[in-house]
């Protein structure tokens, strides 16, 4: 009877009857040594040792079912490269990025404006401004044109 410490461990179970079938196979060879010094393989490496069983008609289904059932228990890392999207700029945006010479001309007479030096941050790094940002950017244009 086993204790509650040990366990069945399946895929090393899977590994040995793979290397008797072959005992020359380099690859299942280097995944038991990779298996006995980390104590696991990646999931890719558990597909390929799959691919390997499928072809050995010697091995009872359940033992492959058992490892397949540890591979799809395992997460899916994506590497693909985030995509960067670009905001979407609508008319209300475009007229603020067409006033960007007006906040050069607010900075000409207020340099040291920091609401007016934050926003103009902003539309030169494409960053999208909220809605009390236009307002306050209108409201900036319509004194400076007042004057």
């Amino acid at each position: 009877m086993l204790s509650k410490n040990k366990k069945i461990d399946v895929i090393e179970k899977l590994l040995a009857l793979c290397y008797e079938h072959n005992k020359d196979a380099l690859f299942i060879m280097s995944l038991m040594h990779q298996y006995e010094e980390r104590g696991s393989l990646s999931k890719k490496q558990l597909q390929g040792l799959l691919l390997k069983a499928h072809k050995i008609k010697e091995i009872p289904p359940h033992q492959i079912a058992a490892v397949e059932a540890i591979v799809l228990k395992m997460p899916t890392r994506d590497k693909t490269p985030v995509q960067k999207t670009t905001p979407a700029i609508n008319e209300a945006q475009a007229q603020i990025i067409a006033s960007l010479a007006q906040t050069d001309q607010i900075l000409a007479s207020y340099p040291a404006h920091k609401q007016v030096l934050l926003l103009k941050s902003k539309l030169t790094s494409n960053q999208p401004l909220s809605p009390q940002e236009q307002a306050d950017l209108n409201k900036f244009v319509k004194i400076l044109v007042k004057k």
